[in-house]
């Protein structure tokens, strides 16, 4: 079934043209959390937080990419929604342009400052020599990282989200054979993890680059063109709320890390390390969505089809709302058989990470619907509203109830935090829903 944005979308047809991107992204996710597989239980658990301490920094600099893609693709989406293909293709190519120049710098910056920066981050002198050879290794790719995640949102805009599957599909093998190859063969420990990650995003990143530099019958084309200033800017203004949303999330880790390594040591920081890499798999499905989502509703907008615009918000809000409780009661169930298989060689650890991970599980019921309504309003080229809920959802809340909870209930107020967060940042995303509807006709 070919589907182009300028369709009347069913559920159907959501589910079509979604499911791509969801797997897609599911993949991504999967791949991340076969490293922390293969070091936790073969490397060991010490090396094993150290992988969890520096991810964070690395995931900041990877953003970029997606604050590029997010904005690029809103934009570009818009100016296809208005008929202007040519400019749309120009917008395209600047934005690919822009991710080569600010990976490189990245790069550099990254491998320079990863030492201290991994002592800010709370490594301990048991940790630092891993945090610094996993940090710089997988920095060395963080160019075709960017890339991967631009490309992400950019295959959906271009109506090629098949092919965005294919590719991640491809990176996730690799990595996955990758890392059973250079970690239990060659028995290279954390430096195997993070050269399999970083060949795994070449392949991501490089792969679609090729596509399109190559004559191909996609929506975009990369063209010459000339640098607009005032287009890059608006881009990433708009996809900042992304950008936020990932050094938001990069940073809670760091005071959650620091908060566990007062409250429960290395144990701690394992466990919620676990968590997060099954969290992804979970938020994946929800981030996978409004990936393909989001070029439909900015064409729309900047087609000026309101009609279309209600239609996707009524029907999106009912899916990530079903999906949201569906993943609680799973993630419940699943607890156990997943916390065995990343600690289940550590009694204490294990019992600390599946009873930690049931009390994180509440988070989904509302966690699809905030991604979305942040999403939403990034489609909407609306940058200031999506980065104020992102903001207060992934930011100023978490980092509250963490440092505030475990005040009153110890331990567990670290696990409750996110929780309550969400709930919090439902009122902010309604709020916003509301005020902003007469602006743009979606109710």
């Amino acid at each position: 079934m070919r589907i182009q944005l300028s369709s009347h979308f069913t559920y159907k047809k959501l589910f079509y043209f979604c499911i791509s991107p969801i797997i897609m992204m599911i993949f991504t996710s999967i791949y991340g959390v076969v490293d922390g597989f293969f070091v936790s239980n073969f490397v060991g658990k010490v090396p094993f937080a150290a992988v969890n301490l520096v991810m964070p920094f690395i995931m900041i600099l990877g953003g970029v990419g997606f604050m590029i893609g997010t904005g690029g693709s809103a934009l570009i989406a818009k100016t296809l929604g208005e008929g202007k293909q040519d400019l749309a293709n120009c917008y395209f190519t600047m934005m690919i342009k822009l991710t080569l120049v600010l990976g490189i710098l990245l790069t550099v910056i990254g491998i320079v400052f990863i030492r201290p920066i991994s002592y800010l981050l709370g490594a301990t002198e048991s940790m630092i020599e891993d945090c610094v050879l996993y940090g710089r290794i997988v920095l060395l790719f963080n160019s075709a990282f960017m890339l991967q995640n631009v490309f992400q949102t950019f295959l959906s805009t271009a109506e090629k989200p098949k092919l965005g599957l294919i590719v991640t599909t491809t990176a996730g093998v690799t990595n996955m054979v990758l890392d059973a190859l250079f970690i239990i063969v060659f028995q290279w420990g954390v430096a195997g993890a993070a050269i399999a990650t970083g060949i795994g995003q070449c392949v991501g990143g490089i792969l679609p680059f090729i596509y399109f530099i190559r004559p191909n019958s996609s929506r975009l084309q990369l063209k010459k063109s000339k640098i607009d200033g005032r287009a890059l800017v608006k881009a990433c203004i708009n996809g900042s709320s992304e950008l936020m949303s990932n050094i938001s999330s990069s940073l809670i880790s760091v005071i959650y890390n620091l908060q566990l390594l007062k409250f429960a040591g290395e144990n701690g920081v394992a466990a919620y390390g676990t968590i997060m890499y099954i969290q992804f798999i979970f938020i994946a499905v929800f981030i996978g969505y409004t990936i393909g989502t989001a070029p439909i509703i900015s064409y729309h907008y900047g087609a000026g089809n309101s009609k279309e615009l209600k239609n996707l918000l009524r029907k999106s809000m009912l899916i990530v709302g079903t999906a949201g409780l569906s993943m609680m009661a799973l993630a419940w169930v699943l607890a156990e058989p997943l916390s065995n298989l990343f600690v289940g060689y550590d009694r204490e650890l294990f019992e600390l990470t599946k009873h930690a991970f049931r009390m994180f599980s509440f988070s989904f019921i509302l966690a699809g619907v905030n991604i979305f309504s942040s999403s939403f309003f990034t489609a909407l080229n609306n940058g200031g509203v999506s980065a104020a809920i992102s903001f207060m959802r992934t930011l100023v809340f978490q980092i509250l109830l963490v440092l505030i909870l475990p005040v009153f209930i110890g331990l567990d107020g670290i696990w409750y935090s996110i929780s309550v967060a969400e709930v919090l940042a439902f009122g902010v995303s309604l709020a916003f829903l509301a005020a902003k509807r007469g602006k743009y006709h979606y109710v």
